[in-house]
């Protein structure tokens, strides 16, 4: 038999569901987040071979990446997307004060939850800054859809955070206690 996935929660067997999740900046969860996308890191490949070796290819690690991040929400009066938007490139600002220096970056926070709403995992993601704002999606009067607002954050590397442990989940057993 092989290691268990939840050490906590032995009997759990299904893995968490990607759909309850909120992104946290500046010390507080922004509201309305849909959709947040993958985490992902690549690291180059680099290929060696000296002369006198077999007919085959050493390979190194290079250089990594960590794709961009893409938030999704729906239009509303919130301004937060806008707000760190501007901080990168605001109209009508003065020749070459365009960009907040002093906090145009910030480290964000992904946590996801359980079904019963217990966090179970948090990724920090460091340095975001905005490179692409949609403020408004195409609009189609024939379409019968939300209109979604879109930020694309670069950033500088992600990690697990090690302080969430796995919580001891509730059954319906638990409740009259």
């Amino acid at each position: 038999k092989g290691m268990a996935e939840f050490t906590v929660n032995a009997h759990r067997f299904d893995p968490y569901k990607s759909f309850k999740f909120r992104v946290k900046w500046d010390g507080r969860y922004v509201a309305g987040i849909s959709a947040v996308s993958a985490l992902r890191r690549t690291t180059e490949v680099l290929e060696y071979r000296a002369g006198g070796d077999p007919s085959t290819v050493r390979k190194s690690p290079g250089l990594t990446t960590f794709d961009p991040i893409v938030l999704e929400r729906g239009v509303t009066h919130d301004r937060e997307f806008e707000q760190w938007a501007n901080k990168v490139w605001r109209l009508g600002a003065a020749g070459g004060s365009e960009v907040s220096l002093k906090d145009f970056r910030k480290d964000i926070s992904i946590d996801l939850f359980n079904e019963a709403g217990q966090m179970v995992l948090s990724y920090r993601v460091y340095r975001c800054w905005v490179s692409e704002y949609v403020a408004l999606p195409d609009l189609d009067a024939n379409a019968s859809s939300i209109a979604i607002q879109r930020i694309t954050l670069q950033n500088e590397g992600w990690e697990r955070d090690p302080d969430v442990p796995e919580p001891d989940e509730p059954s319906f057993a638990d409740a009259g206690k």
